[in-house]
């Protein structure tokens, strides 16, 4: 890791600023004895932030049938941690569409994030369910680093960022270390570390690249963003039969669950996407990757897994 690019990199332009109430808001978390009045508080100081709020926790997202209509009232419905994840995505949503990256398609980068997010909430249910808030932002702004490098580091990293697209090559960490001496997620862990995100999220987020990424909690969470992400892939984009088959078995083998558990969640996860993707003002475009992915899993894998 080269700490001078990513000095650079976090004091220039390119990393989005987030609002002095969001910042407030993430500042009072670290304190794990905080006080859920004073997070009200906060949140009461900006109108367009209780809006935003009030606007997300009645959100078909979350299916409630009386308006929610307080701050106090929407923060005890969403949880802190949920407020805090759909808080950072909806200003981060936001703040990365104004911008034109040269080479990246941002409507495509969330479409992948989001549907990453979910899925790894999904998994985290399986496999280290107290960890599951940690996973899905982690998820959600594990790749917040590629924009950033697009725009600081734009002549180094323009090639990079091309394989950011559908159906194109996939990048690897040592393709960028090469182009720009650090890869997207050091960048992404190092500007959740600056919004005083959870150690075990910027840890995880750090790691979720690697093949070997350790057995913690920390450890876990990383094979959780590694393996929804590689199932993100599958989702916004119309894959081969056998590309679909090795990465669903890849993916799942990677957090240790049978392939079929896939197959039972897939129903959950399009809904799941769809809401949140309202919830964030995200276009979804519908696909019928779903049913291809089911109809694989359950035609080369499940057999297997069976014997």
């Amino acid at each position: 890791m080269n700490a001078r690019v990513l000095e650079t990199i976090k004091k220039s332009a390119a990393v989005p600023s987030m609002p002095q109430v969001v910042l407030r808001f993430l500042e009072i978390m670290q304190d794990p004895n905080f006080d859920y009045a004073e997070l009200v508080k906060v949140l009461s100081t900006d109108p367009g932030t209780v809006s935003e709020i009030l606007r997300l926790a009645n959100s078909a997202l979350f299916g409630i049938r009386n308006k929610v209509v307080s701050t106090k009232q929407a923060l005890t419905l969403l949880g802190p941690k949920r407020t805090r994840s759909l808080l950072l995505g909806r200003y981060l949503v936001d703040s990365l569409s104004k911008k034109k990256v040269a080479g990246l398609d941002m409507g495509y980068f969330w479409r992948r994030s989001l549907s990453s997010s979910v899925v790894a909430s999904h998994f985290a249910d399986l496999v280290l369910p107290r960890q599951k808030d940690e996973a899905f932002i982690g998820a959600l702004l594990a790749d917040i680093g590629v924009p950033i490098l697009a725009e600081a580091l734009p002549e180094k990293y323009g090639k990079i960022v091309a394989g950011y697209a559908p159906h194109a090559e996939p990048v690897t960490p040592d393709q960028e270390l090469d182009a720009v001496e650090v890869t997207h997620a050091q960048v992404s862990a190092m500007v959740l570390a600056h919004w005083t995100l959870p150690d075990t999220v910027t840890a995880a987020v750090n790691l979720h690249q690697s093949a070997h990424p350790g057995e913690g909690a920390v450890g876990v969470v990383a094979r959780i963003l590694n393996a929804s992400g590689r199932v993100a892939v599958l989702l916004c984009e119309l894959p081969k039969v056998e590309v679909v088959a090795q990465v669903c078995q890849e993916a799942t083998a990677f957090i240790g669950i049978d392939p079929s558990a896939l197959l039972q969640l897939l129903p959950t996860i399009e809904a799941d996407i769809e809401e949140l993707a309202d919830a964030l003002r995200i276009d979804v475009v519908p696909s019928h990757v779903y049913t291809l992915i089911a109809r694989t899993i359950h035609d080369k894998l499940a057999p297997a897994a069976a014997l």
